[in-house]
């Protein structure tokens, strides 16, 4: 385990000497990573850091109003509404890996344009230790590492948590006293609710997994899962009322870890399993059916896509 405190004087010093007397964008999600990342650049570099949260349409429910209030001790953060701009550019894409180089060409496009308007030549992101691991084995592109475009208009990327793992950098927000809702949540995927959603990303499958996604996180919070989510897998038939419909599959997963490197899927309990899909059928009429995934990693990644 990483000596917390010696490591965040590192990083302050890291990013201070990396970035000078320039400016820099903090590509800011609301997660952990990023949080820890922002947290850190703002106390090496203070006001020539410009917090951006980019609400890709695919964020969890809630997540813009709690990066506001969280973040809001710093006067530069801004909030862009980018959502036409990604459904347009996934519009047509059902290649889980393509989904990610399409969703990371436009956060970096969304970056360099508010890096344009703060005089910013340098670009700070969260990514973690198994980020890099995925990407560069071939796993998955994360989109802020292998699904990063060949040409970037930064003079340089900084990545303070780069050697961490998740745990370690749940550590470094403890120790750095952030709101314990950030220190504490769970995992989400950089390229959002776009690789829980099978084929073609659209806002009605990306609405549907985002209310499961809430219900699920919820309803599995007393069995404390490293991982607990929602995915829209298909279509199937279903009753509702007196009516047959064809309506979405919702794909249920918990999983234990430490790090995400491996996995185990949690044995919750059946009831637990029965409340979750009563909530996800009857709080949305277009769900036909509830599954539970109980396969491991491996053989299966924690994510679907």
């Amino acid at each position: 385990m990483v000596d917390v405190s010696v490591f965040i004087d590192e990083a302050i010093a890291e990013i201070d000497a990396a970035i000078g007397e320039d400016n820099a964008v903090i590509a800011l999600s609301g997660g952990v990573d990023s949080s820890v990342s922002a947290a850190l650049a703002y106390k090496a570099i203070g006001d020539q850091l410009t917090p951006v949260y980019v609400d890709t349409g695919l964020m969890r429910k809630g997540e813009t109003k709690q990066v506001k209030d969280t973040f809001a001790y710093m006067d530069s953060l801004r909030v862009v509404d980018a959502q036409d701009r990604f459904f347009e550019s996934l519009a047509g894409v059902t290649d889980p890996e393509e989904k990610r180089h399409v969703i990371g060409e436009q956060f970096i496009r969304e970056f360099e344009q508010e890096a344009h308007a703060a005089n910013a030549d340098y670009l700070v992101q969260g990514t973690i230790y198994p980020d890099r691991i995925e990407s560069e084995g071939n796993i998955k592109s994360h989109h802020n590492v292998g699904g990063l475009p060949d040409v970037v208009d930064f003079e340089g990327i900084v990545e303070p948590v780069r050697e961490l793992y998740k745990d370690e950098v749940r550590e470094v927000a403890r120790e750095l006293d952030l709101d314990e809702l950030v220190s504490e949540r769970m995992p989400f995927p950089g390229p959002g609710l776009a690789i829980r959603v099978i084929d073609e990303v659209t806002p009605e499958k990306v609405a549907v997994a985002r209310e499961a996604c809430h219900i699920v996180e919820s309803e599995t919070a007393e069995f404390d899962p490293w991982q607990a989510f929602a995915a829209v897998v298909g279509k199937a038939t279903g009753v509702k009322g007196d009516n047959r419909v064809h309506g979405w599959i919702v794909s249920v997963r918990a999983v234990e870890s430490r790090d995400g490197m491996t996995a185990r899927a949690q044995e919750l309990p059946w009831e637990a399993l029965q409340r979750i899909q009563s909530r996800i059928t009857g709080e949305n009429d277009d769900v036909a059916r509830v599954l539970y995934d109980i396969t491991h990693k491996p053989p299966a990644t924690i994510e679907y896509e």
